[in-house]
C-alpha cells in the first residue's frame, strides 16, 4: 500500500478522546489531527514522539490531517486501522501471502453468516471460496513479542465465531493479523487484557480456522506485507 501523497512529519503533543491528537508541525504550528484508531494504542502515545501525517484533498474535512505513523521502540509503527485491509489486499494480489495465492477473484466487504461482512472473499472456479477476516496489530510490550488485542474486543470474538461457522459449513476461513511494525518475532494473544479473545482464537483454530500473522515493512512512502510471524497460542516465556 503506497501513500497517495507525501506524509508530513510532526511531533505528538497528546492523544485524547480516542480519535483526536494534538501535534506540532515542522514550522512550529500546533494543530489537531484525526486518529483513525479506536483502540488503546498502548505504548504508542508518548508525548514528543515523531509522527507522520497524511493530508486529505477534501476541502470539506474539518480535520484535513490524519495520523498514519508514529515512531516507537526505535522504528515506525502504522496506527491507521483503515490500512490493514488495503495492505492485505495489495499483498495477496502481489503474491506475498503464499497461503492465499492462486485465487482468481477478490471481493471486499461481502455479506456472510448472520449479520457480518467478511473483509476479503477470495474466489476461484476450482475450489471453495476463502473467507479472510483481517485485524490490525501494533501492540508490543516485550521485545519481539507482538500481541493482540490491546483492549477488550467483543466484536473480534463475534468474528471468530462467524469464521467457525464457515468451516462447519465446509468452507475455508482465515484469520489474518496484519502487524504494522517491523520488530516482531512471535505473535500471541494478550489474554490479560482481554480474557475472552485468546480462548476464542484458540477454539477457532481447533475448529479449523486458519491463523496467519504477517509483519509489515513500514516507511513514510508505503506499508507492505513483509514476512510471516509464527503464532504462539500462549505467550512464550522467552524468545
Amino acid at each position: 500500500m503506497i501513500f497517495k501523497t507525501p506524509l508530513r512529519r510532526a511531533i505528538l503533543i497528546r492523544r485524547y478522546k480516542r480519535f483526536l491528537a494534538d501535534v506540532m508541525l515542522e514550522d512550529g504550528a500546533e494543530t489537531t489531527v484525526h486518529v483513525p484508531n479506536p483502540g488503546a494504542m498502548l505504548g504508542l502515545t508518548a508525548p514528543g514522539s515523531p509522527v507522520w501525517l497524511s493530508v486529505s484533498p477534501d476541502p470539506k474535512r474539518k480535520l484535513p490531517l490524519t495520523l498514519e505513523l508514529i515512531e516507537a521502540d526505535g522504528g515506525l509503527v502504522g496506527v491507521n486501522t483503515m490500512n490493514p485491509n488495503r495492505i492485505a489486499e495489495a499483498g495477496i494480489a502481489a503474491g506475498l501471502v503464499p497461503e492465499l495465492a492462486g485465487y482468481a477473484g477478490m471481493r471486499r466487504e461481502v455479506r456472510y453468516d448472520l449479520d457480518s461482512r467478511i473483509d476479503l472473499l477470495l474466489t476461484d472456479a476450482s475450489r471453495p471460496p476463502a473467507h479472510v477476516e483481517i485485524k490490525n496489530v501494533h501492540f508490543l510490550r516485550r521485545p519481539g513479542l507482538i500481541e493482540f488485542p490491546d483492549c477488550r474486543t467483543t466484536r473480534g470474538v463475534k468474528h471468530l465465531k462467524a469464521l467457525e461457522r464457515v468451516v462447519a459449513a465446509g468452507g475455508r476461513a482465515v484469520m489474518l493479523f496484519v502487524v504494522q511494525r517491523m520488530d516482531g518475532e512471535v505473535f500471541t494473544t494478550a489474554d490479560d487484557l482481554d480474557p475472552a479473545y485468546g480462548p476464542a482464537l484458540r477454539a477457532a483454530a481447533e475448529a479449523g480456522v486458519e491463523v496467519l500473522c504477517y509483519a509489515c515493512h513500514v516507511s513514510p512512502e508505503q506499508i507492505r506485507l513483509d514476512r510471516r510471524l509464527p503464532w504462539s497460542p500462549h505467550a512464550p516465556e522467552s524468545l
